[in-house]
């Protein structure tokens, strides 16, 4: 009886999985095309498939700048495979690549959902730490993708640093940063292996670097800074060696964003944010 039960919701499961696919590629394709492009306006290329933020759009737009490319990516923190900008990489356009994600059961899903899109993408159950970049190089087949995404709401800038200290160098890197921090401090929260951003406070906006701090790393690594998303949540940095310069150059770039879930649960900007989580531990970048 258990193994009947399960092999039924199994099935609705993937039923209903293969719906939000389908319905992440009609919404993203018809936002896709009613698209106006303007090469120096960021918010003018998104758009959202799979993902929430118009990540989509921006990440196309930034790889056909490419001027040479590998079509493989690296996603951290991808959950069940579906709802993130990696899965927009896999379905729509058959990127080879590797999503990675801590969570065995989120990670099953979305090697599920990659073998009936994808022969050349894979998943890895890993979670991702500053101590085990290594172990994630050795598991690829590009040290420099043409994107890499890191979105763990948490350890994020420590991970970041693991990686390029163990000799990644991504063409395209797309990070999360916590609008609570403000635009101007360039900050994150104190490392812990087992960091969770849903028990470290109760507010759960104690996470992640700053968008000051993002811009700081990268460009200690030779990135520039491209734009966030105009819902506050993400940031995009380029290796200017794989881009035109005029195009670069050209980018008039969003700086900050309020990040719109916060705003919109707490009813209060980023800095009257921030003093809910004041008295957490920080290291300036």
């Amino acid at each position: 009886m258990k193994k009947r039960l399960e092999r039924f919701l199994n099935y609705f499961r993937d039923l209903r999985d293969r719906q939000r696919i389908a319905i992440a590629l009609s919404k993203g394709a018809a936002m896709m095309l009613a698209r106006s492009i303007d090469f120096t306006q960021p918010a003018t290329w998104e758009f959202s498939g799979f993902s929430l933020n118009g990540e989509d759009g921006i990440l196309d737009v930034l790889r056909k700048k490419l001027l040479s490319s590998n079509r493989y990516f690296i996603a951290i923190g991808t959950a069940d495979g579906i709802e993130n900008s990696a899965a927009w990489l896999v379905v729509a356009e058959k990127y080879s690549g590797m999503m990675v994600e801590g969570d065995t059961r989120l990670e099953a899903r979305a090697f599920h959902m990659m073998m009936g899109y994808s022969h050349g993408a894979e998943s890895q159950n890993m979670f991702v730490t500053k101590h085990n970049a290594q172990d994630l190089k050795d598991k690829v087949f590009y040290a420099d993708p043409d994107v890499f995404i890191l979105d763990i709401d948490g350890n994020d800038y420590y991970v970041a640093q693991a990686l390029f200290d163990a000799g990644f160098r991504p063409k395209i890197f797309a990070v999360e940063y916590n609008a609570a921090f403000g635009p101007d401090k360039a900050m994150t929260i104190e490392y812990r292996d087992d960091f969770y951003h849903t028990t470290a406070h109760p507010t759960h906006i104690y996470y992640g670097v700053s968008i000051a701090g993002w811009r700081k790393f990268f460009d200690s690594h030779g990135y520039r800074f491209i734009t966030v998303d105009q819902n506050g949540v993400n940031a995009f940095f380029v290796d200017p060696a794989h881009f035109d310069s005029h195009f670069l150059n050209d980018i008039k770039p969003l700086i900050f964003a309020e990040n719109r879930y916060q705003y919109k649960k707490f009813r209060m900007p980023s800095d009257q944010q921030f003093e809910l989580i004041a008295d957490q531990k920080y290291v300036s970048i």
